[in-house]
């Protein structure tokens, strides 16, 4: 029998899964600040993210239904970004994740440091 941890199913494996990659907590953490976003608001609120990143993060995001488009038409273009009700269910423990972080900071450095990467 494996441990429920290394089950491929495990509820935590399938979270870390859909937003443990570089950008999504970011991207999700900075709609949370705010009702709506527009694009470039959110490039320079995450200045080391590139374009092509950031849309391709907000599509995901879109496609798993955490996140709202809406699109004006109008010259120029507008186009703002929500977190949707299931993004909203996420609000809290990235914030909380965010929040430990930021009191924990000496300790994440000295862990990078150990991987050559602080």
């Amino acid at each position: 029998m494996t441990p429920e941890n290394q089950d491929p199913d495990f509820a935590a494996r399938r979270i870390l899964t859909l937003v443990g990659d570089k950008w999504t907590t970011v991207v999700l953490y900075c709609l949370s600040l705010g009702e709506v976003r527009r694009f470039n608001e959110l490039q320079r609120q995450i200045p080391e993210i590139s374009k092509k990143m950031l849309v391709q993060t907000l599509r995901n995001l879109e496609r798993d239904g955490l996140v709202d488009r809406k699109v004006y038409r109008q010259v120029p273009p507008k186009t703002d970004y929500r977190l949707t009700e299931d993004g909203h269910r996420l609000r809290e423990p990235i914030a909380e994740l965010c929040r430990w972080a930021t009191e924990n900071e000496a300790f994440i450095t000295s862990i990078l440091a150990r991987r050559g990467k602080a």
